[in-house]
């Protein structure tokens, strides 16, 4: 597993001297280029930086091209260093390119966004979508180290800390319901450094244990296939979600079908409806786009010889992984909050 350091950027020269490498590459997109990058390049080391266009539906294999193509005109050697500046779409394809390039070369995440810092930066996920399937193409390999550090959140907007919100309302729902029930009273706009910690740590348990995914790990995936497949039917649309908006809503939907399947009490649903119609009021989406929903659903990763495969709740604070639903329980999910 990388390290994990909660300290401020200014540290990052001092880190650095602990990695071997022969030069050093700053990935950034226009957003982290312009807001983050000017607080963090007077204390890093010699570098040159690399820019891509910002958002999911830039998160592809033309972006990779773009990167590849940077490091291979600089000559850049196997000794090389890639640090990942900015939200999940950075450090996943930020990651992906620096472990294909030369067959893999040194990278770390410095995530700007509050998802990222507990979600996409940390565990080992690499990649990129293909043909508007989420996460379609990717290894996993694991950053050098991992710099966390809440002060890049004055960057933010406030939908964009409600975003990596849900992904910590997650963490609490799969593992630890007291780290639940402390969110479901905390204001979004306002997480600590002290809280990031404790649902990264419960992110980073679960993948000591199982780090490429084989069983337990997949309960990360909680809210993913509905919430993947809701978040690519809107991507480009007057609709479209961020991830953990999209997440929220797959949340909701899971644990819809979770008490159809005699999983999860309906007390307990009751109580994760009201949260999530708190943070993030009612989806906004239009029944005829419900078949291209499914059909996303069907791609997902976790899916097993045909069959549509779920990480469903069996209680606020435990679940369980690799349950088979049918197509018509998915419409019934969804329909139920439309």
């Amino acid at each position: 597993m990388s390290k994990l350091y909660f300290e401020s950027y200014q540290s990052i020269n001092t880190l650095l001297k602990t990695l071997q490498y022969s030069s050093a590459y700053v990935l950034v997109d226009q957003n982290t280029k312009l807001h983050c990058y000017p607080l963090i390049a007077p204390f890093l080391p010699s570098h040159k930086l690399i820019e891509i266009k910002a958002g999911e539906v830039n998160k592809s294999i033309d972006s990779c091209i773009r990167i590849w193509e940077a490091l291979s005109n600089d000559h850049a050697d196997r000794q090389g260093l890639i640090i990942n500046l900015g939200g999940g779409v950075i450090t996943d394809i930020g990651g992906f390119c620096a472990s294909t390039y030369k067959r893999g070369v040194q990278f770390i995440n410095i995530p700007t966004t509050l998802l990222a810092q507990v979600d996409a930066s940390a565990g080992g996920k690499t990649g990129i979508d293909f043909q508007q399937y989420k996460n379609q193409i990717g290894v996993f390999s694991e950053p050098e180290f991992v710099l966390i550090d809440n002060s890049f959140h004055r960057t933010l907007s406030n939908r964009e800390k409600r975003s990596g919100f849900s992904e910590m309302l997650k963490h609490g729902l799969i593992a630890d319901k007291d780290h639940w029930e402390a969110l479901t009273h905390l204001d979004y706009e306002k997480i600590d450094l002290d809280t990031i910690k404790k649902s990264v740590a419960i992110k980073q348990a679960v993948v000591e244990n199982d780090p490429t995914e084989k069983g337990h790990r997949k309960i990360l995936n909680f809210g993913h296939t509905i919430g993947h497949a809701i978040e690519s039917t809107l991507l480009g649309t007057e609709n479209a979600l961020l991830h953990g908006e999209a997440i929220a809503f797959g949340m909701l939907s899971e644990a819809f079908i979770a008490v159809k399947l005699n999983l999860l009490e309906e007390a307990s649903f009751q109580q994760i409806q009201q949260v999530v119609e708190k943070y993030y009021g009612k989806l906004q989406i239009e029944k005829a786009l419900r078949n291209k929903v499914l059909r996303l659903c069907k791609q997902d990763k976790k899916n097993n010889n045909g069959f549509i495969q779920m990480s469903l709740l069996t209680a606020i604070g435990s679940a369980t992984y690799n349950i088979t639903v049918n197509e018509n329980l998915i419409n019934e999910a969804i329909d139920a909050h439309l």
